[in-house]
């Protein structure tokens, strides 16, 4: 196995498998791990986050819940991600949404996703009796989700939001006995979104108090060998976030948010190494075990007149998992219908980031009509 094949081996393994290099360090591994890496160029700014944040295009991914929230009433978007950019430059994450509201009350949505991550061409060899080097030809190993979300205003400050979702995971069969092969399931996200009534905050000046949560990718396990014993977890997630708007006039906002998120898959035992066989719903119980499996963000924004946004963020985990730790900037333009948002992360930690020193590329076109919500909110 020669050396790119071991780095996508070990990309596609998971996103943190970079972290076995410290001592002591046993992140919790899934299947199609490209599920945990954002690819909202805005939340990309705002270190990371989005289930609290104000709902844009890209809402689908992190909480489907805030699009009945929408000032518009119809949006598309599509993002682009380059990924290990140090390293390589055919390695990407390209990702696709779009929602609508249903019916003349504006309270319900559809919304759809496509998220794409593409490895690049992987040349394969091995040594053959001779100790000499036998081409075994290209692979282009990739991921995708497709999803669907309907969401639904159940209060006039409260609604929430179920997902499908159908996941590939082809790792292009890196094995030469051709053994390891593409998995495919399903998942479900259920998530919910609070934003309350204006009220006066600090100097006089009008504020509004929103809450997130969302449960994402519960499913079945990926099997890429067939193999029961060996089956994948998929990188189930907890989100939970706090956020405040402050609203200086009618065209100055500023916003705080904070987010909570945990991984609710099972990590390796700390005496034998192993992780545990059980189902989905079992191996969501055995998770929280591992009490260092919580990631926490932080974030602030300032808008114009919707029309400009500054962003800045961090985001930490635990050392035992994987100790990701970066600071975010980003910025936002919107001109007439159209919306362009960059964010540019810097790693903080003394293990590397694939996404370190990366520029995330967002576009947006709001295609409807404004909503109660542009009055209301």
């Amino acid at each position: 196995m020669n050396l790119t094949k071991k780095l996508f081996l070990g990309l596609g393994i998971g996103v943190s498998a970079f972290a076995f290099s410290q001592s002591g360090v046993q992140p919790v591994l899934t299947g199609a791990p490209f599920l945990r890496i954002s690819p909202d160029a805005r939340a990309g700014g705002m270190g990371d986050q989005g289930v609290v944040t104000s709902t844009d295009v890209f809402s689908q991914f992190w909480n489907a819940a805030k699009y009945p929230f929408a000032k518009t009433s119809s949006g598309v978007g599509v993002s682009y991600t380059p990924y290990m950019s140090k390293l390589t430059s055919d390695v990407f994450l390209l990702y696709g949404s779009f929602y609508t509201f249903l019916g003349d009350d504006e309270r319900s949505t559809l919304s759809a996703s496509l998220y794409y991550f593409n490895m690049g061409e992987v040349n394969l060899t091995e040594l053959d009796a001779g100790n000499n080097v036998r081409d075994n030809g290209t692979v282009k190993p990739n991921e995708f989700s497709i999803d669907i979300a309907y969401g639904l205003k159940l209060t006039d400050n409260y609604s929430m939001a179920v997902t499908g979702k159908f996941i590939r995971s082809d790792f292009g069969s890196f094995n030469s006995d051709s053994s390891f092969k593409p998995a495919n399931t399903f998942a479900v996200d259920v998530s919910g979104y609070y934003m309350s009534p204006k009220h006066e905050s600090i100097s006089g000046y009008e504020g509004r108090v929103k809450g997130g949560w969302a449960i994402q990718n519960l499913g079945p396990k990926l099997d890429y060998t067939g193999d029961e014993e060996s089956r994948s977890y998929l990188p189930t997630m907890a989100r939970l976030g706090l956020g405040y708007d402050l609203l200086i006039d009618d065209m100055n906002r500023f916003s705080l948010s904070g987010e909570a998120s945990k991984i609710l898959v099972p990590g390796p035992d700390e005496v034998t190494g192993e992780v545990p066989n059980v189902g989905p719903i079992d191996g969501i119980g055995k998770s929280f075990k591992n009490k260092k499996s919580i990631m926490f963000s932080g974030a602030a924004e300032y808008s114009y007149d919707e029309t400009f946004a500054l962003r800045a963020g961090y985001f930490a985990e635990a050392p035992e998992q994987g100790a990701r730790q970066y600071a975010t900037v980003g910025v936002g333009f919107k001109y007439a219908s159209f919306g362009l948002d960059l964010s540019y992360l810097i790693n903080t930690s003394k293990i590397n980031t694939a996404l370190d020193n990366t520029l995330r590329f967002g576009l947006t076109w709001n295609i409807g009509s404004e909503t109660y919500n542009a009055q209301d909110y």
